[in-house]
Order: C-alpha cells, then structure tokens, then sequence
C-alpha cells in the first residue's frame, strides 16, 4: 500500500522540480522533521497541488464510506430525520478533521521521501536511518558557532566521522 502511495499517489499529487537540494536546504528540513514541525510550504522545489489532494481524499473517503452506508442501509432508513441531521454534521466534521490528518501525513510522507533523495547526495556513506538524529543535533550546533556555508559540509563530515 506505501509502495503505491510512493509511486502513484505522491506524483500526482506534487509538482516538483529535479533539482536536488541543497546541503543547507537539506540539514533545515531535516532538523524542522525531526522537531516535528509542520513542513508544508517549506520544501524547496515541492509544491502540493491542493485540488488533486482534495480528489484522492474523496475518493478514498468515498471507498469506504459508500459500502458502510449500503451495508446499513436498511438501519439508516428507519432513523428519524432529526438524528440524520445530527450524523450529516459530525460526519461533515469528520471528513475535514481527516482531509487535514491525509494531507499532514502525505506532507510528512514527501519531505521523508526528498531528505532520503538529497540524503544519497550529500551523506551516501551514512545511513539516515541511524544518523538523521545526530546530524540534526550536529546542525543545531553548527548554527551556534556560526559555521559559514563553505565549512558547513566539512565541520558535518569531521563531526561524523569522529563519531
């Protein structure tokens, strides 16, 4: 099901450019990802197209919604009017409540996937599964000692290579 997402989903939902990024553009987004902070917008080179979103979570909301509502159908059809209202709304509620869970989590789920791709650029002998921590700590650090551009890869390479 993510093989799927990655391949199919994603692309239709994104408009990117094939430019890497760069390695300051890289360590940023690494750092606000694992601070958990929200990275819509803040993806150089990505651009989510909202109405495309907007349809793939209808679809999706429509495959599930549609057979629940033809399995009770025969109990929906007995329930007073006042309580379908009542329903309408916190299903209306639910589906925004979820537009906005699926579109965070696609974010989330693109910045993963073009930190990995810059990750084999600017690390490919570090695993980012095991050095995405420390070379966000080894950023933050860098950012207080005010280390320059041109000596940023060389002070994120001694760092990890000491380590």
């Amino acid at each position: 099901m993510l093989a799927f997402i990655d391949k199919t989903i994603i692309p239709f939902v994104t408009r990117s450019n094939d430019q890497p990024l760069l390695l300051r553009e890289l360590l940023e987004i690494n750092k606000n990802h694992d601070d958990g902070l929200k990275l819509e917008g803040k993806i150089p080179g990505l651009k989510l197209r909202i109405g495309r979103t907007i349809l793939v979570f209808l679809i999706l909301w429509n495959i599930i919604l549609l057979p629940l509502s033809l399995l009770f159908h025969k109990e929906l059809e007995k329930i007073d009017c006042h309580l379908l209202i009542i329903l309408a709304i916190l299903f209306t509620g639910m589906f925004f409540g979820t537009y906005m869970m699926f579109k965070e989590w696609l974010v989330d789920r693109m910045a993963t996937q073009r930190i990995k791709e810059a990750w084999q650029n600017h690390f490919p002998h570090f695993a980012y599964e095991k050095h995405h921590v420390e070379v966000t700590s080894l950023y933050r650090e860098a950012i207080d000692k005010d280390v320059p551009n041109k000596e940023l890869y060389l002070f994120m390479m001694n760092r990890l290579a000491a380590e």
